[in-house]
């Protein structure tokens, strides 16, 4: 899933593309993508594209007459730059938003429909797409360490909740997490001050590093290698490969359809955290996500 590094990105290359130009028209090829009834595509049509902006992980495109036009990628959506009114072919094209100099279209991997769009409203339209986490990057470590703390959570699913943490997803959580040298099943409430400035220092840097890394490959173009998975990543999906502070082989724990990659020597103190295969033998009663995985590290 495209993370805050990622929308940056996205956004960085678009304002240049369509701000002062007129959205043309919304071709929407899949019956699923659309989410809202008013304001209607039409509503937007015709008019000029003033705004650009992330709301969590979501990138909304703000037109004439406070329109919003909010895109979620979900897992796997990307977004392209093509020629002027592209056809729109192919049943991973999901929509095409029309300028005159370019259209920007929507395709999803997979047959999994999750990538949505929504028409809305002025700010409070935004603000009913908004889980209302915090933008970590101009929190300051109170701010950043009251949200955290606010619940009792592992340090995984508190910084990969949108609701807590605006814009951060499974990658790059492993990364600030290994950053820190913090385990990723570390309780938030029972953090040492010094492991929240850690946690809070890694946070920043590991985003602010990724924007500027992907800015930097991206240059002038358009981002078209939008992934989770980048070779200089220090553990995400990394599993067995060296650390690349301690050499020590990164881990997994893994849970349905995601894992948390992590280094042992340099996160948990050399302890090994449960997993091993043990998510293929147990089944249904492996955890299914997060919440559940928590759970059974309480028990």
């Amino acid at each position: 899933m495209p993370e805050l590094p990622d929308i940056v990105d996205y956004i960085r290359a678009l304002e240049p593309r369509i701000i002062g130009q007129p959205l043309e028209r919304i071709r929407i090829n899949s019956p699923f993508l659309l989410r809202t009834v008013r304001p209607t595509v039409a509503d937007v049509e015709g008019h000029t594209a003033r705004a650009i902006r992330r709301v969590g992980k979501r990138i909304a495109i703000g037109v004439e007459g406070d329109l919003w036009v909010v895109l979620h990628l979900m897992i796997a959506g990307r977004l392209h730059w093509r020629s002027p009114k592209i056809k729109l072919a192919g049943r991973q094209n999901l929509a095409a938003f029309d300028f005159p100099n370019g259209t920007l279209t929507l395709t999803e991997a997979g047959t999994k429909r999750r990538a949505s769009l929504h028409i809305l409203a002025g700010e409070a339209g935004l603000e009913s797409v908004d889980p209302g986490g915090i933008d970590v990057l101009a929190a300051g470590l109170d701010t950043f360490r009251t949200a955290l703390a606010a619940e009792n959570h592992t340090l995984k699913r508190a910084l990969t909740d949108p609701r807590t943490v605006s814009g951060i997803g499974n990658a790059y959580s492993d990364e600030i997490l290994h950053a820190a040298k913090l385990s990723p099943l570390a309780q938030t409430q029972k953090l040492k001050p010094d492991e929240w400035d850690r946690l809070y220092k890694a946070t920043q840097q590991s985003l602010r590093l990724w924007t500027d890394r992907l800015r930097a490959q991206t240059g002038d173009g358009f981002p078209e290698k939008v992934t989770a998975f980048r070779d200089d990543m220090s553990v995400h999906g990394k599993y067995g490969q060296p650390c690349p502070v301690c050499g020590e082989k990164v881990l997994r724990i893994r849970y349905a359809d995601n894992e948390t990659n992590y280094c042992a020597k340099c996160q948990t103190g050399g302890k090994v955290l449960a997993d091993r295969g043990l998510s293929r033998l147990l089944g249904s009663d492996w955890p299914r996500t997060l919440e559940e995985l928590e759970t059974l590290h309480r028990k």
